[in-house]
């Protein structure tokens, strides 16, 4: 998640929680952003993100890491919020037949729901794919 626009960046689904899952979310992330300039990556402790590789991937772009301290559950407030969020307007409300069906419906809810519809009160009440627009817009502005 980016938080500053509360998009969802980089996400990846599979059985279980490895360090390769997170390395193939950061990975789409870092496809999909193409950040240019030096960025604050925040995850909590997890073993996934703790993991040589993850953290490897993490220093050859040039990342600042930052981990959640031991039992503060407000450091990952965002993130935690976006799960909730999830759970409940997609993945509790229907009844999946398969992993395809799921993996699916959750990448229509994050990509073309989550992402470019739904408001956020901290946005002022606009999606995050039109936060984003409007920043750059305004930075096109200033620039001219």
């Amino acid at each position: 998640m980016d938080l500053y626009t509360r998009k969802i960046v980089g996400w990846y689904i599979d059985t279980r929680m490895t360090k390769e899952l997170v390395i193939k979310a950061l990975q789409r992330a870092l496809n999909s952003e193409k950040p240019t300039e030096r960025v604050i990556h925040h995850s909590d402790r997890g073993s996934q993100y703790a993991s040589n590789d993850y953290q490897q991937l993490l220093q050859e772009h040039h990342f600042q890491v930052s981990m959640s301290r031991c039992g503060n559950c407000y450091d990952n407030a965002c993130m935690e919020s976006f799960h909730s969020l999830i759970k409940k307007e997609c993945i509790y409300p229907n009844r999946f037949r398969t992993r395809k069906e799921a993996k699916q419906t959750i990448f229509e809810y994050i990509e073309c729901f989550y992402n470019r519809k739904r408001s956020h009160s901290a946005l002022g009440y606009v999606s995050p794919c039109e936060f984003e627009a409007a920043y750059y817009a305004n930075q096109r502005k200033v620039a001219a």
